[in-house]
């Protein structure tokens, strides 16, 4: 495998491979909540926003998205009668239905996706209802019939059985319209949505006695791994990762944390972190070194003078107080010369 970048105790490995795009569209629609719209839509290809729908109002993310819309005049009416009016009154007499079944006045999530394997052509299609926060019903593609996801469901699947316009228009959507809007996506939108992204890798730890967190940061798309090696195989134990969380930019960020208290300084050069792009031959090593650690222990002292000081003058209002936050995860490139 090639070795794109390396240094003393980071290095790249590997080359972009990009084969699987995932198309994603969540309807939202609640009933008599305040806090919560009537109807959205919301569209997503592989974990970044393409395109949001309302009852009033009609989003594009992306010029390429803007682009296959301005492209077919035809599709961009269809896509705007269906946000406003044709989706918004079927969402909502789902709902009404569901509430006179369940006796219960909340609202409902009514989730599609597809992926598309890119090289093969084969795709595969979702289709679930949520109802009052849990899973309700799922779309069986395969028998061409619903699935009820909890006892309460079975009544609705029963009747969602025998409503075959019902049927057809999902299994179209999922196996047909979604896989085709995947395809579009890409021929309009290759640049973007075939790039891979590689993060910035750091080490951070709040003091010496805190485990160590590995967060990379900056990666596209959203299918991704993170974790700890010892000895070049991958561990379990003292480990704890958090969930992938989305940047502002349209890339990601995620942690995984090292428990180090039972680790001798003498066995450090042991352990480095990995993170790979599941759908690219690309990994991003960094070994476990404390003269690269960003931590606070600098600032620890004077945190706490501040802290101190300000109780001094407020003490008769120790609830207006805030401590500042102890941990910077600093975006900080690594570079060659």
């Amino acid at each position: 495998m090639e070795t794109l970048k390396r240094k003393e105790n980071l290095h790249f490995e590997g080359r972009p491979l990009r084969c699987v795009l995932l198309k994603e569209f969540y309807f939202t629609g609640s009933s008599g909540h305040p806090n919560f719209p009537q109807f959205e839509v919301v569209a997503e290809v592989d974990g970044s926003l393409v395109a949001y729908c309302n009852r009033t109002d009609f989003r594009l993310t992306h010029d390429w998205v803007k682009k296959i819309l301005d492209d077919d005049v035809e599709l961009a009416t269809w896509f705007k009668k269906e946000c406003f009016h044709s989706l918004p009154n079927i969402f909502q007499a789902r709902i009404s239905e569901l509430k006179q079944r369940l006796k219960q006045p909340e609202g409902t999530v009514w989730m599609y996706s597809c992926d598309w394997e890119t090289e093969t052509g084969e795709s595969t299609g979702f289709l679930q209802y949520g109802y009052n926060g849990e899973d309700f019903l799922a779309l069986d593609i395969e028998r061409d019939s619903w699935i009820a996801l909890k006892q309460q469901a079975i009544p609705t699947k029963l009747a969602w059985d025998t409503d075959k316009a019902r049927l057809h228009h999902s299994m179209t959507f999922t196996s047909q319209w979604c896989p085709d809007w995947l395809k579009r996506s890409l021929h309009y939108g290759r640049n973007f949505l075939m790039r891979p992204e590689l993060p910035t890798l750091s080490l951070l730890q709040r003091s010496p006695s805190d485990p160590v967190s590995c967060h990379a940061t900056g990666f596209y798309p959203e299918k991704a791994r993170l974790f700890w090696r010892k000895d070049g195989e991958e561990i379990h134990q003292f480990m704890n990762h958090e969930e992938i969380l989305p940047n502002n930019d349209g890339t990601f960020q995620m942690s995984a944390d090292l428990d180090v208290s039972s680790v001798s300084a003498a066995d450090w050069w042991r352990y480095d972190c990995v993170f790979q792009l599941l759908d690219a031959e690309v990994k991003i090593i960094h070994r476990l070194d404390e003269a690269v650690i960003k931590t606070n222990k600098s600032k620890n002292n004077h945190l706490k003078f501040l802290y101190v000081l300000a109780l001094s003058n407020l003490s008769s209002r120790p609830d207006k107080v805030n401590a500042p936050g102890v941990l910077e995860k600093t975006k900080n490139r690594h570079t060659t010369t």
